[in-house]
């Protein structure tokens, strides 16, 4: 045996934060196999199962020992399948099946297949942020996610002819997300000028983007609340470097993919459907994951049907569009996740949509349009600074295609000769 024991750096999860963790293995007398210590989860767990397998197919040998796998400090819970990649490591080094030359300035995250593949995990761009806070270097599936000089690790197999230690790997750059090519950062498939006959809307639209108010459309069905929300996004200044890299840290541990995000630099469009849960809303889960206000983070959270949500759901986001952020207790200690959103909500008048509607009648009873409309509560609803009225546009307009103000801001001539920009 080349060592007794080996160590390698890896990581795990505590919310939106990476938490370096040191994977050590050693071996003893016993039956051949592996032990994992350290509160491992049941993902860890079948890290076993997965890196022997791994092992095998990409050539390598497991000497028939007994091998303890410690993942310190042992007080924090370790959960995912990132430990694969680590783990299997430690074991070439610890079997001088590889050079133990440069583990140390190395950070190992991945998941292996049972082909020996290296699988990105959640949570890429918080390891990438937590390798270049130790002056690691972060290596595994996406390790070059914010465009450090990481090692973009795709198999076992590239580790088979190392003979001096993981500096022989393969760089894989990516160029940093403020260096992207990303024009002027605006959405181009939806665009305010598709929307007919809502010139007011989009004016108050204009107003709660420029200061970033909250803003509830009331109105009949049909009348294009929906179509205003999702084109708010396209008047918004596109994301700085700081807000996002906050973004992606979002999706990244949230399980969503961030290429497309980096590239495009657009502002996130959240709009949970009302069955969503508080946990689904807020965060939570097992192990705890961000919830769609933090998902919103630095962008637009859209509520459609608003009294539709249920009442609790409603009610807990009181204190996040306050403080810009949530935090989550748990039996194992506290989460944090930022939530700077802007809300915009879309609602009927009453249940059947159609209480002030000059075209057809509403047929509810005024105790229940007074029942649905307290859904919403008052203390949301002081938390909403506008409050827009939006009515059907005329079908003449529809029919004509009088197109009106689009997302650019163009200059155009008011009746009066006055030139002035149309969001003046």
């Amino acid at each position: 045996m080349a060592a007794s024991n080996v160590s390698v750096a890896s990581a795990c999860l505590w919310g939106v934060e990476a938490l370096p963790i040191q994977v050590e293995v050693a071996t003893s007398a016993g039956l051949p196999g592996i032990s994992i210590v350290g509160l491992p989860g049941a993902g860890v767990m079948d890290a076993r199962s997965r890196v022997r397998c791994a092992l095998k197919s990409c050539g390598f040998k497991m000497p028939p020992l007994h091998y303890t796998v410690n993942l310190a400090p042992a007080g924090i819970r370790k959960n995912g399948t990132g430990f694969d990649l680590p783990i299997a490591v430690a074991v070439l080094a610890l079997s001088g099946q590889m050079s133990t030359e440069g583990l140390d300035r190395c950070l190992f995250v991945g998941e292996l297949g049972l082909a020996g593949e290296v699988c990105e995990t959640r949570g890429a761009v918080a390891y990438q942020m937590l390798a270049r806070r130790l002056g690691a270097q972060l290596v595994g599936a996406g390790g070059a996610t914010l465009g450090a000089d990481g090692c973009d690790l795709r198999s076992l197999r590239s580790l088979a002819d190392l003979r001096r230690g993981v500096k022989e790997l393969p760089r894989a750059s990516r160029p940093a997300p403020g260096l992207a090519p990303s024009g002027d950062g605006r959405v181009k498939d939806l665009d305010f000028v598709d929307v007919y006959g809502q010139e007011e809307a989009k004016r108050a639209l204009v107003i709660a983007a420029a200061g970033k108010h909250g803003l509830l459309m009331v109105g009949s069905p049909g009348a294009g609340k929906t179509m205003l929300a999702r084109r708010l996004p396209s008047i918004l200044p596109p994301l700085t470097d700081a807000e996002l890299e906050e973004v992606l840290l979002m999706s990244s541990v949230s399980g969503q993919p961030v290429d497309d995000l980096a590239v495009s630099r657009r502002r996130p469009f959240r709009a949970p459907h009302h069955s969503v849960s508080l946990g689904g809303l807020v965060g939570g889960g097992r192990p705890v994951i961000p919830g769609e206000i933090s998902l919103a983070h630095h962008g637009v959270l859209f509520l459609d049907e608003l009294p539709e949500f249920a009442t609790n759901v409603l009610q807990a986001l009181r204190q996040p569009m306050e403080d810009r952020c949530v935090r989550l207790v748990r039996v194992d200690g506290l989460y944090s996740f930022p939530c700077d959103f802007q809300l915009v909500a879309a609602a009927n008048p009453c249940p059947c949509g159609h209480l002030g509607d000059p075209a057809r009648s509403c047929s509810c009873a005024p105790g229940r349009v007074q029942a649905y409309q307290g859904r919403i509560g008052g203390p949301p609803l002081d938390r909403i600074d506008l409050h827009l009225d939006v009515r059907r546009p005329p079908s003449q307009l529809v029919v004509k295609g009088v197109r009106g103000v689009g997302s650019a801001p163009v200059p155009y001539t008011p009746p009066d000769g006055d030139k002035r920009q149309p969001w003046a």
